[in-house]
């Protein structure tokens, strides 16, 4: 993994969950990878500087991992596990930053959902 792969997975990651102000979410690096976190735990990170992973429900995994192919898949590593890999290059951006909300949403506090939940809506053109 170059420094160019890590930066631009970094930019990926910040430039959506920049958009979403997410409550304590800290950019951070596990293992020499890029990650975001909310109480120490890790949503979304870097698998290779080239595909993101993404926490998600095992459930909700299989269904993406159906429905677009092209743009979520997983290894062997990551079978049975609530993650789901994502090719960033083929996602929307407003997708992408449903993906990370939603990872967040699993790791959060109920104070930080309720803080982020009762913010006022952003203009959707923004998002």
């Amino acid at each position: 993994m170059t420094t160019a792969d890590l930066n631009r997975a970094f930019d990926w990651m910040r430039a959506a969950a920049s958009e979403l102000e997410l409550p304590g979410t800290e950019e951070t690096t596990w293992f020499g990878r890029p990650c975001l976190r909310v109480r120490g735990k890790s949503f979304v990170g870097s698998k290779d500087g080239k595909a993101l992973v993404v926490y998600c429900h095992v459930d909700e995994k299989e269904m993406l991992l159906e429905a677009a192919p092209d743009i979520y898949f997983q290894t062997d590593h990551y079978k049975g596990y609530p993650a789901v890999l994502i090719r960033p290059e083929r996602i929307e951006r407003n997708e992408l930053k449903l993906r990370i909300e939603r990872a967040w949403r699993m790791c959060a506090s109920k104070r930080m959902l309720a803080e982020y939940d009762q913010r006022p809506l952003m203009n959707p053109k923004s998002k």
